[in-house]
């Protein structure tokens, strides 16, 4: 990172540890590094974190002796992700909130702001790698963050550095031992961005107060209750209750009469052998013809097939058997680069 020396630095500061790291190695780098916590919008009465957060954030930028800011986007979190989540899950998709959060806050908001006040370049602590502008996965691949990276806009990437992405997730823990960070044994949070340790499910619950409905298998036959038909998504592993041993798996769902349609089959008899995308983003585009491989879920298989960029469609070599939600993402890979992403429709 010898390129950074003496250059300015906003780093999002999340109060957790990946985001420590990183101001620390910047900073360890040469760099002038200022501190940003990027406030979000919180929902009333479910236990968000932010003001813990917020603490744990200034408590680093202090233990480095680093500008501090706080950033409200509260505004945009609100309209960009969570409206956003909010309608799609209404209609029966499946939304990944930590696109938006990415596109619309961390590398919109946060970017504009940074380079409002003279930033030459801003930092996060994701497990992915800026390779000369080119976005390319983390090399820790139970870490790899590149998958939530697709639609960030590429005059943001140009100038983001993802100082993690050379590291293992243990080492990260390492550093921030070294280091002596006041926060070096914070764990990680497990919930939707921003939201600290709020679960989806128990978002959605809060926000659309789901009620039990019926579970029918293929034939139609009724096989128990479920807790709600909007708090579950295509292929996942449902729990019913008073049904016969599982385990069982959503096929289909209808929001107007909230039932379920399941079988103690994950794989669906309908395959999917090509892939509508919306709101594609592209950072290089793939020739005529290529050969690409593509994740249309999170820790999810890699496929290959060819992207039409003309028609915003993937074909996957092989059709996919196993459910696939609406509203999730597909991502592009050539080896570890990333090409880009869209919605799948």
């Amino acid at each position: 990172m010898s390129e950074i020396r003496g250059k300015k630095v906003f780093v999002g500061l999340s109060g957790g540890v990946d985001s420590a790291v990183t101001a620390a190695l910047l900073q360890e780098a040469g760099a002038e590094v200022y501190g940003v916590f990027i406030k979000g919008w919180y929902p009333d009465g479910l236990p968000c974190t932010w003001a813990a957060d917020r603490r744990d954030a200034m408590r680093v930028a202090a233990f480095l002796r680093i500008p501090f800011h706080t950033l409200d986007a509260s505004t945009e979190y609100k309209k960009f992700v969570i409206d956003y989540l909010l309608s799609e899950y209404g209609k029966g998709r499946t939304p990944n909130p930590d696109i938006m959060c990415n596109r619309e806050v961390k590398f919109g908001v946060f970017y504009e702001f940074a380079k409002r006040h003279g930033a030459d370049f801003i930092a996060t602590g994701h497990y992915a790698q800026n390779v000369g502008g080119s976005l390319e996965k983390g090399v820790d691949p139970g870490k790899d963050q590149s998958y939530f990276l697709w639609a960030v806009p590429k005059q943001a990437l140009e100038v983001t550095l993802f100082p993690l992405g050379k590291l293992q997730k243990n080492e990260v823990r390492k550093v921030a031992e070294r280091m002596n960070l006041p926060n070096a044994t914070k764990r990680d949070s497990q919930g939707i961005c921003f939201l600290g340790n709020v679960s989806m499910e128990d978002f959605l619950r809060d926000e659309f107060k789901p009620s039990v409905g019926n579970a029918c298998d293929e034939s139609g036959t009724l096989v128990g209750t479920h807790d709600g038909a909007l708090l579950h998504t295509l292929g996942e592993r449902v729990t019913l209750t008073d049904a016969p041993p599982g385990p069982w798996y959503v096929k289909h769902k209808n929001l107007e009469n909230n039932t379920l349609v399941v079988t103690k089959e994950q794989k669906s008899e309908a395959s999917t052998s090509t892939f509508r995308l919306t709101q594609p983003n592209l950072f290089s585009e793939p020739k005529e013809n290529e050969i690409v491989t593509a994740q249309y879920r999170y820790h999810g298989p890699f496929i290959e097939g060819i992207y039409d960029a003309s028609t915003q469609t993937f074909t996957p070599r092989e059709p996919v058997t196993e459910p696939v939600a609406a509203g999730q993402s597909l991502v592009l890979y050539k080896d570890s680069v990333v090409y880009g992403g869209g919605i799948i429709a």
